[in-house]
């Protein structure tokens, strides 16, 4: 199963989502059509196999940031850089399957929801964060978690995927960092 959907990543990244077929992918893993039916009915299913085996890995890498975060008691403006630059790079990992997965294919709703509940877990911890962290002077970090997690998310898909003409993604991360705490910590 596991050369299936490494073959159906490769197959999407290069062909994009409509182009690739179930043919495409069993010819890539090496095995027939037939035999790829065995373990998934359709290319949606192998395509909600990989964004559910993309979501759990964010999770882990977001999870691991918190606890260390958590556990350094690192300042404000430390933390948001690390999680900027964790953001970067769970959307580097693999842009042209992250492209795939989260602007051609259709997202189901199970993986829609799945993909809720991860970002409100991260807001969660960012909002305990914010309310430990003396830098902090925005009103409600509650609502603060919430826009800095979906500003990032929006911010960081963009700058991987479609990368302005002039700037480097270490330079953009580091405005994106800067936006952040700024708006954190705005007296």
């Amino acid at each position: 199963m596991s050369a299936i959907l490494t073959a159906a990543a490769r197959v999407f990244a290069t062909r994009g989502y409509a182009a690739g077929t179930t043919n495409h992918i069993a010819e890539r893993a090496g095995i027939s059509v037939g035999s790829l039916y065995e373990y998934f009915p359709n290319k949606d299913a192998i395509l909600v196999a990989l964004l559910e085996t993309h979501l759990r890995d964010a999770e882990r890498v977001l999870g691991e940031l918190v606890g260390e975060v958590a556990r350094d008691r690192s300042s404000l403006a430390a933390a948001t850089r690390r999680f900027v630059a964790a953001m970067v790079e769970l959307h580097a990992r693999d842009p042209g399957l992250h492209r795939v997965l989260f602007e051609q294919a259709p997202l189901p709703a199970r993986v829609l929801a799945n993909l809720a509940a991860l970002e409100d877990a991260s807001a969660r911890a960012l909002e305990e964060l914010l309310r430990r962290s003396p830098e902090t002077t925005v009103r409600d970090p509650r609502l603060a978690a919430q826009l800095v997690m979906q500003t990032v998310e929006a911010l960081t898909h963009r700058l991987v995927l479609h990368p302005p003409d002039s700037a480097d993604t270490r330079r953009v991360s580091d405005e994106i960092a800067q936006l952040v705490i700024r708006y954190l910590t705005a007296p």
